[in-house]
């Protein structure tokens, strides 16, 4: 398990020094995620224990959200503020987002889209 975690936190650290030197608008850790998928595309099967150490990982991802819940916290004051703007910005955008991809979904389902088969009944 130790060599997985290390495994996944040095990708990450490549993915961060990658993403300072080159500049790009691209968090470190999703380069590293790219990286990581590379690896695997690579090699036929996850290196030594990852699967097991990400599966652990995972059950505990809620932990991960504790900092996000101690911002919100932090910035309560902003939040009663700003409250119905904030409210009304994410309502309009989550609408405009379900629109947009319903548009998009339609529009790609007609271009792919396969012509209906000619009737083949014989003539009575």
């Amino acid at each position: 398990m130790i060599e997985a975690f290390t495994l996944l936190v040095l990708l990450q650290l490549v993915g961060d020094i990658a993403a300072h030197l080159s500049g790009l608008p691209v968090p470190g850790p999703v380069i590293g995620l790219v990286l990581l998928i590379g690896i695997l595309a690579w090699r036929d099967a996850p290196p030594g224990a990852l699967e097991p150490t990400a599966d652990g990982l995972l059950s505990h991802l809620s932990l991960m959200l504790v900092p996000a819940g101690v911002g919100v916290v932090a910035q309560s004051s902003q939040l009663a503020a700003h409250g119905a703007a904030i409210a009304l910005v994410v309502t309009v955008s989550t609408l405009a987002t379900l629109a947009v991809t319903a548009l998009a979904f339609r529009a790609v389902t007609r271009l792919t889209e396969r012509p209906a088969a000619p009737d083949c009944d014989p003539a009575p």
